[in-house]
């Protein structure tokens, strides 16, 4: 378990919902989703329900920060927006050898491995460690950025590495950006597990039958010299693999357990706003989570889940959550859970699909992901670990 606190000096959001941090939890805040059914999407054919970010939008605020239309991949271009956004009405240089870039990401430029895709972008940015320093060094960043790719929980596991970092004290920042964006590659395989709905998923709904997937970028910048005493800081973070299966999660949310166990443990739990759930809305995940929140003793604090809002956003999701839950608690809210009606999991979990009140200042952010693999953090906004 990591518990040195590093602070959150910045963050952006670009999504299908909005270019900044501020639009997204707006549309959260207002019930509004992202997730559009589309009648194809590439060669495959629909219904769909995805959360797709408009192109042209997107090329719109490229061109406003003077970033080449044809010389970045749409995933490259998502990330370079995201990370400009975010430190904009910063001063941190991020051309200093100090900034150490952390790139989360599921499938990365995956569609570059289609021989017959028009593309002059050059297919080796298919590695995800090449398209990292594409990335860097469009910011003139001196380093070797650190991709972080594990599965679902790609995103937390990069912020828990950003910790990593600055505690060993050779960098005074890191930038954690997460991103995926959708192709027939990344649709077809979810459909191939049957885990696709073709409505707007249901989180821990009695009907709930399968997930959407969204794609985004998000970015959180991590200091380890803390602003103010009021700020958001990252107290704890944990990574358990339970290496239940390739695919199917853990019965008794065994390494979802482990995590959330490691992540509060000696923390009085009446202060925490909520719990921000992976919530995927596939049959055996939130069943899972409802288990592993009940073995952790965390019945009784509120949980929510915004996968309706933006679809599952792979190595995004992490990132992008986190932002959407501290912006929350700022507000003093504890968001609805899009598409809940009825309990469908075993354990009688606290959520809702109305925004509700809360006083509190802390919350806990977990992820499940493909291999067993699960992740916990622990955000609390100024003080230090309960």
């Amino acid at each position: 378990m990591e518990s040195s606190i590093a602070a959150i000096v910045a963050h952006n959001v670009v999504s299908p919902l909005g270019l900044t941090s501020a639009d997204n939890y707006e549309a959260v805040k207002d019930g509004r989703t992202a997730v559009r059914v589309h009648g194809s999407f590439g060669a495959l054919q629909g219904p769909l329900p995805l959360a797709v970010v408009d192109g042209s939008m997107l090329d719109d605020a490229c061109a406003f920060i003077g970033l080449s239309r044809n010389d970045y991949t749409r995933f490259e271009k998502m990330l370079i927006l995201s990370i400009s956004q975010a430190v904009a009405d910063s001063e941190i240089d991020l051309s200093s050898p100090r900034v150490i870039f952390i790139i989360s990401t599921t499938k990365g430029n995956v569609e570059l491995l289609d021989r017959n895709a028009s593309n002059s972008i050059p297919r080796e940015r298919v590695f995800l460690a090449t398209a990292a320093k594409q990335v860097a060094r469009y910011f003139n960043n001196p380093n070797n950025p650190l991709v972080v790719s594990n599965a679902c929980t790609s995103g937390l596991c990069a912020q828990i590495a950003a910790m990593r970092c600055l505690q060993c004290g050779d960098y005074d920042y890191a930038v954690v950006a997460g991103c995926d964006v959708l192709s027939p590659f990344i649709i077809s395989g979810f459909q191939s597990f049957k885990a696709v709905s073709s409505q707007l998923c249901r989180p821990f709904d009695m009907s709930r039958d399968g997930l959407n997937l969204g794609e985004a970028a998000a970015t959180v910048v991590y200091s380890r010299h803390r602003s103010s005493r009021g700020g958001w800081v990252a107290c704890r973070g944990a990574i358990r693999n339970d290496a239940n299966h390739i695919s199917g999660p853990s019965r008794t949310g065994e390494g979802c357990y482990r995590a959330l166990s490691a992540v509060v443990d000696g923390v009085d739990s009446s202060g925490l706003a909520f719990v921000n759930v992976h919530g995927t809305a596939t049959v055996y995940n939130d069943e899972m989570e409802s288990i592993a929140l009940q073995r952790a003793g965390l019945l009784q604090v509120p949980v929510t889940g915004l996968k309706g809002y933006f679809g599952h956003t792979l190595g995004a999701a992490g990132v992008l959550e986190t932002i959407m839950s501290m912006l929350a608690v700022d507000d003093h809210i504890v968001p609805g859970t899009l598409g809940f009606a009825s309990l469908g999991v075993s354990a009688y979990v606290q959520v809702s699909c109305e925004n509700r009140i809360t006083d509190k200042q802390a919350f806990v952010k977990m992820l499940s992901g493909f291999g067993g693999c699960n992740a916990a953090m622990l955000f609390k906004k100024g003080g230090d670990v309960a």
